[in-house]
């Protein structure tokens, strides 16, 4: 079951307001996948505490270097099942992890943090990680 939208929002708003559209159905996960070309960061967003004290500041971190991604998307586990399921078929080849993030490049993922990855470590390490992915493929 769903946490409360109002719970959720706060966690939503710290991806939209650093440039990710948020994709709250399959249909728009579809529409925006099919429309984008180029790079796109996909992240699986979580209502954990490893999202909250990791995850989401890593990203922030991560952006704020030279290299960038064509397209950010986002989505949340565990609130908007459908496009949380839309968008990990575009994951090929990982299995569901929330939170996680890849990096695709025309289509086909070039680098994936799931959540093994990223539970443990700091949010500087995984910023460092997103930047050298940024480099090799943006």
């Amino acid at each position: 079951m769903p946490y409360p939208e109002m719970m959720v929002a706060p966690m939503r708003h710290e991806l939209v307001q650093i440039g990710f559209q948020e994709l709250r159905s399959a249909e728009q996960v579809n529409q925006a996948m099919d429309a984008m070309e180029g790079t796109v960061l996909v992240a699986v967003n979580s209502v954990c505490g490893c999202a909250a004290g990791i995850f989401r500041p890593a990203v922030m971190l991560a952006l704020q270097g030279e290299k960038q991604p064509d397209h950010k998307v986002t989505v949340f586990a565990g609130q908007d099942l459908d496009a949380t399921a839309e968008a990990r078929k575009q994951l090929i080849g990982y299995p569901p992890s929330s939170p996680s993030i890849a990096l695709l490049k025309d289509g086909d993922v070039v680098f994936m943090l799931e959540r093994f990855q990223i539970e443990g470590r700091s949010a500087p390490a995984i910023a460092d990680d997103l930047q050298a992915a940024f480099e090799a493929h943006c």
